[in-house]
This record gives C-alpha cells, sequence and structure tokens, in this order.
C-alpha cells in the first residue's frame, strides 16, 4: 500500500500526549505541511499561530474550557503545543481553507509519528478582546477568526481502533 494512504487511514485523534518537547525541526515540518494545505483562488487566507509558551497554552486551555463549560479539564489532553489556524473572514472560502490547512497539520503529524487531534472552541476565544489582541501583538492585520486548534505531541498510551466506516458514505453514479 502506498505510504501517504496508509497514513491516512491510520490516522487517529490523540487524547493523551506526553509533556515532552516536539523537536524544532519535527515541529517546523508539520507546520510546513499546513502551509501547503490547498487554498480557494491561491489566497491563503489562513494564519498559524505556533503555540510553544506554556503560560500562554494554559491561558489558552482555561478559556477553551470555560467555553466548553468544563472549567478544571485540559480540552488540549496535555498536548505541548498546540497550533491555532486562523482564518480571515473578509474571504468567505477562508473557512474551508482552514479545515484542509487542520487536515494537513493532523496528517504531517502522523507521519512524523506524533499525535494530534482538532479542537474546536478557536472561533470563540478569537471574539474575545484578550486574543484579538495578541493578534495585533504578533503583527496579524485584518479580521481573523478561529478555525481551530490543532493540539500536537507524543502519543501518551495507545490510540483506538478506528470505529468501522458508516455504510451508504459512498454513492456510485455511472
Amino acid at each position: 500500500m502506498n505510504q501517504t494512504i496508509k497514513d491516512l487511514l491510520e490516522r487517529r485523534s490523540c487524547r493523551s500526549f506526553k509533556p515532552d518537547p516536539i523537536p524544532e525541526e519535527l515541529l517546523n515540518e508539520v507546520v510546513k505541511a499546513g502551509t501547503y494545505a490547498p487554498s480557494a483562488m491561491g489566497r491563503q487566507a489562513t494564519r498559524l499561530l505556533v503555540i510553544k509558551n506554556k503560560e500562554l497554552r494554559d491561558e489558552f486551555m482555561k478559556d477553551n474550557a470555560k467555553i466548553m463549560g468544563v472549567e478544571g479539564m485540559d480540552p488540549f489532553y496535555g498536548a505541548p503545543v498546540i497550533i491555532v489556524v486562523l482564518r480571515d473572514k473578509a474571504f468567505a472560502p477562508s473557512i474551508y481553507d482552514g479545515a484542509l490547512v487542520m487536515g494537513n497539520l493532523m496528517n504531517a503529524a502522523h507521519a512524523l509519528g506524533l499525535g494530534s487531534i482538532w479542537i474546536h472552541r478557536a472561533k470563540e476565544e478569537f471574539e474575545m478582546d484578550k486574543y484579538q489582541k495578541l493578534l495585533e501583538e504578533h503583527g496579524i492585520e485584518g479580521e481573523f477568526e478561529g478555525v481551530g486548534h490543532c493540539a500536537l505531541g507524543y502519543i501518551a498510551g495507545g490510540i483506538k481502533d478506528p470505529a468501522p466506516r458508516m455504510e451508504g458514505h459512498v454513492i456510485v453514479i455511472e
């Protein structure tokens, strides 16, 4: 079987991460893969915030848990790195571009021996003034909203087997 197809079929969401840091070269490869996701009209209307700073990561964690309604829990499952995917609100197709970026990040992570999971509520976080200010502080101009968080790290424990594929997902019209 082709290695790319094998990786796509074997990737799973990780819900338990080791605290070990990710080597810079691996992290850079994952991020680069995200920047090569297809984008509508080649506009590349997404941005990636790579959160390696533990204090900032924990601030995102607390706000995300609060939005989720489960304060005191880590929605990022202990992942040491969070990559937040943002999209330019002025370009409507960028929401889909952001989803493709998330897919590239997670598939690249798997191919490199890392675990990942897509965590939601980035949209609500970036409606908060403090996160808009964070964007401004890092030179991100315009109206950007969160698409998702790619929690990233080494897998602790195992990964569940895939759920059986549901019937009726593929309709062939000849």
